[in-house]
């Protein structure tokens, strides 16, 4: 039987921000992609897919994707994992990100266990994931691949229909774009993709129909 990577989105916080649980379905092995809050709602997803966690992976460093990641670690003992250090001014004002957002109590200090950059691989159980450096919604985002299973999560770089913001502080448009022509479409049409945020898409209907950055 050949290895599966199966997965299952759990939207978290008033950000209904999407928490992805990725894992390898011959020895159940799983990371934890974005914990932005709501743990019990997360572990209670882990429990019930009787999944083993090894890993949390962040895909940058913005409050509604990070805020939980220190206390699911603590309560799974697991190390963090991203994004790119470009994205560490992001990391450090955690506390303030959380102020902004009314949450002064809701994180932790976070140091990832581990940076990311462009060509690393991450691996849970079978599963073996490149790493795309995508920088534009912040300098630091990374997206991760799986090409067997013709899979990606691509944080807040791409959406269905839109594409994320480029307002934040080194935050820049052309960039973005530049990232998803550049690291997505080479992909292929047929690779499905989890965002930050939203339903999923494809690369090859984003390509045709996103208004932002269609061919």
């Amino acid at each position: 039987m050949l290895m599966a990577l199966k997965f299952k989105v759990v939207p978290v916080t008033l950000f209904q921000q999407n928490c992805t649980l990725l894992w390898c379905d011959e020895t159940m092995h799983a990371a934890i992609v974005d914990p932005g809050g709501d743990i019990p709602r997360i572990l209670s997803a882990v429990e019930k897919n009787k999944l083993i966690p090894q890993k949390i992976l962040l895909t940058h460093g913005h409050f509604d994707h990070v805020a939980g990641a220190v206390e699911l670690a603590k309560a799974l003992s697991i190390p963090i994992e991203g994004p790119h250090q470009e994205d560490q001014f992001w990391i450090d004002g955690l506390s303030k990100q959380a102020l902004q957002f009314g949450s002064p109590d809701m994180v932790e200090d976070l140091v990832p266990d581990r940076w990311l950059a462009d060509g690393d691989k991450v691996e849970f159980g079978k599963v073996t994931m490149d790493v795309l450096h995508c920088p534009g919604h912040t300098p630091g985002h990374v997206a991760y691949y799986n090409k067997e299973a013709q899979l990606a999560q691509v944080g807040d770089v791409l959406f269905h229909g839109s594409i994320g913001r480029t307002d934040f502080p080194r935050g820049d448009y052309h960039t973005l774009i530049s990232s998803i022509r550049t690291k997505f479409w080479p992909l292929g049409d047929d690779v499905e993709f989890i965002s930050g945020h939203g339903p999923m898409s494809t690369f090859g209907y984003e390509r045709r129909t996103n208004p932002f950055c269609s061919d």
